[in-house]
């Protein structure tokens, strides 16, 4: 079985698959009577047809080691994935390689992060490593199929650095 270490994400490391979503820097604008800074337009979201929906996830947290048998990517619409809880959680994408994923990278986001795959990315299923594992997810919704899955003839094994 083949190890993937995870790796700290960064804005650099994961834009080949999406955008990390954290606030970084003076805000954009300071808003709500000089009480909020608001960072502006952090994701970009891509949408083939259908809408945006905004829909809750509870996810029940897993823990490293961490078996990776599956991918899965959305050809019809971006989506992002928003905690509701302060913790951090394990983000693995991989590359495309002539409609199959390449060898699979895995994140660690710190509190606070959000990230939104990009249309078509090779990603794994949503991984709290703490709960509750309570995430609101931007995504498409309309008609049609939006959900690839690969399964790797040999699972991955997701360890610690």
């Amino acid at each position: 079985m083949t190890r993937i270490v995870v790796e700290p994400i960064s804005v650099e490391e994961f834009a080949p698959f999406g955008d990390l979503i954290e606030v970084g820097g003076a805000p954009d604008k300071i808003i709500n009577q000089g009480q909020c800074g608001r960072y502006h337009d952090r994701a970009q979201l891509d949408f083939a047809d259908g809408r945006a929906g905004i829909s809750l996830f509870d996810a029940n947290p897993r823990a490293l080691p961490y078996r990776l048998e599956m991918v899965e990517r959305h050809p019809e619409g971006s989506q992002t994935f928003i905690p509701m809880t302060h913790q951090p959680f394990l983000v693995i994408v991989a590359p495309d390689k002539a409609g199959r994923p390449g060898l699979p990278r895995a994140f660690m986001t710190r509190p606070g992060q959000a990230v939104s795959y990009h249309r078509n990315t090779w990603h794994g299923v949503l991984t709290p490593l703490h709960g509750p594992g309570l995430f609101a997810v931007v995504d498409r919704i309309g008609e049609g199929a939006n959900l690839e899955e690969y399964w790797f003839e040999v699972p991955y094994d997701v360890v610690e650095p």
